[in-house]
């Protein structure tokens, strides 16, 4: 039996895009992120039979199970039930997974979103987009991710003296290349954060606050020859380094290769290379590819640029 809410959707059905994200840009640690023109899509079902329904192609196929649990209808009942009050439904989701799952690129966050997207369409569009971030890093934790993958672009995400979650998208002066490469280790966020310390050196903070700065007036600027030096990191990535083995030798190999420089996506174990826009990605690629395998580690890699548009419907 349908509630109120449901008999009087204009539609029950929509397909959501949401990009692949990478956190931190280096010295931005929880702070900073940008959209990749990589996604997973999802086409979501308000039904009047009760539980959930999924199918999944691509990443997670094997893993991902219809259940209140799974990110992707969590968030889609978070924003239902705040709305209606807890109306019950059934729901089906249809995925195609490219984003893959534990490599610092915004599986979660990808999920989180086009939840939060799909229930707001459906509903009409109740809430703006502030309020979707505000709900989703209520999820995630921290906004570094689920901001870009919301707004694609570059995404500065910060919390005001009372906890208000905010955003700013910047415009990127001038194009750049981004080479993702995927090891085949996976590498779970609560581990990476286990190997932070709880207290830096202030150095090492004043060394962050000036880079992430830096990094910020090079890419608003078009200044793609500091991002060698503005993409350095001393809060996250040393303490880290050890979860992925060879990594300083996958970013000498980028930086060989042409890129300006190669961090750590998200917690990892990607490593994400800035390019200039004319660099060769497939050599960078390769190359990167090349210094995991030397250290026994399956890689692929993929030639990717800013995605501008953050999560979108689409026809499926």
């Amino acid at each position: 039996m349908e509630g109120a809410y449901q008999a009087a959707l204009p539609a029950k059905k929509i397909t959501v895009r949401v990009p692949a994200t990478s956190a931190n840009c280096g010295p931005g640690f929880d702070c900073m992120g940008l959209a990749l023109t990589y996604y997973n899509i999802t086409t979501y079902e308000v039904t009047d039979e009760p539980g959930f329904k999924l199918q999944v192609r691509g990443e997670g196929a094997d893993t991902l199970k219809p259940h209140g649990r799974n990110l992707a209808f969590a968030s889609f009942l978070r924003l239902w039930n705040k709305y209606t009050g807890g109306e019950r439904i059934g729901l089906k989701a249809e995925m195609v997974n490219n984003i893959p799952l534990s490599r610092g690129l915004g599986s979660s966050s990808s999920a989180i979103v086009a939840g939060l997207y799909a229930a707001n369409k459906i509903l009409g569009s109740p809430y703006d987009k502030e309020t979707l971030l505000a709900m989703a890093t209520e999820i995630e934790g921290h906004p570094d991710n689920v901001a870009p993958a919301l707004y694609g672009g570059f995404v500065v995400g910060y919390k005001d003296a009372e906890g208000e979650v905010h955003s700013l998208k910047l415009k990127i002066a001038a194009p750049l290349k981004f080479i993702a490469a995927v090891p085949e280790r996976k590498l779970s966020t609560a581990l990476a954060r286990q190997a932070l310390p709880k207290t830096v050196p202030h150095a090492d903070a004043v060394f962050n606050s000036s880079h992430a700065a830096l990094l910020t007036a090079a890419l608003l600027s078009g200044r793609g020859e500091l991002l060698g030096e503005a993409l350095k990191d001393k809060l996250h990535q040393p303490y880290r380094a050890h979860l992925i083995p060879g990594l300083q030798k996958v970013f000498d190999a980028a930086q060989k290769a042409g890129a300006y420089q190669a961090i750590i996506s998200g917690a990892g174990s990607t490593v994400l290379a800035y390019a200039p826009a004319a660099a060769d990605g497939a050599a960078i690629g390769e190359a990167m590819c090349a210094a995991f395998r030397a250290e026994g580690e399956a890689c692929r890699y993929h030639v990717l640029s800013l995605d501008e548009e953050g999560a979108k419907a689409i026809e499926p």
